[in-house]
């Protein structure tokens, strides 16, 4: 069982490592930005120089001349640092989305796969307990296991079941 545990985390983290060097220069820049920005020394770097905007301008020191009194310079390059930035972690969101999207094929693939070996499993072993003579293998609900899920049927009855519980919520 170790190893392959150990055989699957390994090929996990060569996956990882192929998609991050697969990553344009576009990407990483704007990985790079949206990790820089998400620091606290990206705040400590906001707090310092718009502490020192705010005192100059207010005239707190006085050997320093004004040169935005009315703070309208100061709240358009904040505005435009803000559009830039928002731009910047959206595509670092869809990128990591796209990835969760292919993560979440692959468990949807392997739990099929394993749904598909578990059911073989289930008909291999009631055909031997029948053979046996075991009484449990007459157990009605083993015929309902022994069949194969079909993941467009199990959709249909989570669309069918979402449909009706909003039909039967009050206000709807």
């Amino acid at each position: 069982m170790a190893r392959v545990v150990e055989r699957n985390i390994h090929a996990l983290l060569e996956r990882r490592e192929a998609e991050e060097k697969a990553r344009s220069l576009q990407n990483r820049i704007a990985d790079s930005i949206t990790a820089f920005t998400g620091s606290m020394l990206f705040v400590y770097l906001h707090l310092i120089i718009f502490g020192l905007w705010i005192i100059i301008n207010l005239g707190w020191i006085p050997f320093l001349p004004k040169f935005d009194p009315s703070f309208v310079i100061l709240a358009m390059v904040a505005s435009v640092e803000a559009i830039f930035l928002s731009t910047f972690v959206l595509i670092t969101q869809n990128r990591m989305a796209a990835m969760a999207d292919r993560r979440a094929d692959l468990d949807l693939q392997v739990s099929l796969l394993a749904e598909h070996e578990v059911t073989r499993l289930i008909r291999l072993v009631t055909e031997m307990a029948g053979r046996m003579g075991i009484e449990e293998s007459r157990n009605p609900e083993l015929k309902e296991l022994a069949r194969d899920v079909k993941p467009e049927k199990v959709l249909e009855t989570i669309e069918e079941s979402q449909n009706e519980f909003e039909g039967s919520r009050p206000g709807k």
